[in-house]
């Protein structure tokens, strides 16, 4: 597997999806409790490595969470760059255009993800910004993510469920506030 040095986009995506797996951000329920939803995780983010090191996974679930949380951008640098050390080589593209880094021979899953969350946290600090990482906007959750949108204005950490809440509750106010 190589990650691409400018894909930071889905390298965020997986980050973000990453530390939304926390028990915090669902309300004590763990979303990676087992290697089988580690593998599932993999699986949905086409990531091919053996799930077999969950602790690690949950070790750098927390950091890149810390990192996102304090988005300060020596302190985003920093930490991201200590995520790459599982990096192996860079090299250039099939296209010829384009830079990836492929991981070490052997590399855990946890390695891999530490590798894409660093590509992840560089590329949109370089690129977006350090208003680019936040906390979601939904008053009950405790979610957290890297808005890699066009006009970045995303508010919620999973736009499908925390924006729905958001706007069902809002919606429900409305109408209570009318028949009252």
């Amino acid at each position: 597997m190589q990650v691409a040095l400018d894909d930071y986009v889905w390298a965020a995506g997986v980050a973000t999806d990453l530390v939304n797996t926390a028990p915090e951000v669902w309300h004590g329920e763990d979303h990676l409790p087992d290697l089988a939803a580690l593998a599932g995780f993999a699986d949905l983010h086409s990531i091919p490595s053996p799930a077999s090191d969950l602790r690690a996974v949950h070790r750098l679930r927390a950091t890149v969470r810390n990192l996102i949380d304090h988005p300060d951008r020596e302190h985003l640098i920093t930490g991201a760059s200590s995520l790459t050390s599982p990096a192996g080589h860079v090299t250039l593209l099939a296209d010829g255009t384009r830079w990836a880094v492929a991981p070490q021979r052997g590399a855990t899953i946890s390695d891999l993800l530490s590798l894409i969350c660093g590509i992840a946290i560089l590329g949109a600090v370089q690129t977006l910004g350090v208003e680019r990482f936040r906390a979601c906007g939904a008053p009950t959750c405790q979610g957290a993510f890297i808005d890699t949108t066009r006009p970045g204005r995303r508010r919620y950490c999973m736009p499908g469920l925390c924006g729905n809440r958001v706007n069902v509750a809002n919606h429900r106010a409305r109408f209570k506030h009318r028949d009252a």
